[in-house]
């Protein structure tokens, strides 16, 4: 049985580079989940990525289905990137595991446009508690897998306050990320205020 983890780190550092922090967090019932941390120093200041590595071990199921396939399925880690320094995102490592545990735990399939509510703020003082699920293959390939298995998918996550979740549920999430993109948002500043929505 191939090691899908193996090489999903494997992807990670050809993408991000070595991780210079690593946690790993276990629920109970559920496979061990980590989280990576990847520092990205640019000339526009330092962007600190995290990672989850865990959530693909298995594919995510319909939670619909009788019986969850032990194969066949969507395959997904998530990839969350804000700017250092500004905030102890360091915190962030809890949630994302939470967010990465949910389709173990509540059977849900993690697909982009999605809303992820960890029902708290995403570290001390954000003004986020739920994100955005955007399309993978950006800063992270896909990852082919030899059939029968599906690719895994590197899904970035988008903060959201809780005004623009709000929005997003009656408008849509391609609704809200052109409002972002019109206003010139910077998703990545972990003190953002909230989009003008009226």
């Amino acid at each position: 049985m191939v090691d899908v983890l193996a090489l999903v780190e494997a992807r990670f550092r050809t993408a991000l580079g070595e991780p210079d922090a690593r946690a790993a967090v276990t629920f109970l019932g559920t496979d061990r989940v980590e989280v990576l941390r990847f520092q990205d120093d640019s000339q526009d200041g330092t962007v600190v990525r995290y990672a989850t590595l865990g959530m693909s071990a298995q594919p995510m199921s319909d939670p619909t289905a009788m019986l969850a396939d032990p194969v066949a399925g969507p395959r997904a880690e998530l990839v969350l990137s804000v700017r250092g320094g500004l905030a102890d995102t360091d915190k962030v490592l809890r949630p994302l595991a939470v967010l990465a545990a949910s389709p173990q735990v509540e059977g849900v399939v993690v697909a982009p446009g999605a809303s992820l509510d960890v029902g708290e703020p995403l570290w001390p003082g954000a003004p986020f508690t739920s994100v955005l699920v955007a399309e993978p293959g950006g800063l992270v390939e896909d990852l082919e897998l030899d059939a029968p298995l599906d690719p895994v998918r590197f899904l970035p996550l988008l903060p959201m306050t809780p005004n623009e979740a709000a929005w997003k549920r009656v408008h849509g999430a391609q609704a809200l990320q052109e409002r972002w993109l019109t206003n010139g948002t910077d998703l990545r500043d972990p003190s953002r205020r909230s989009v003008p929505l009226d």
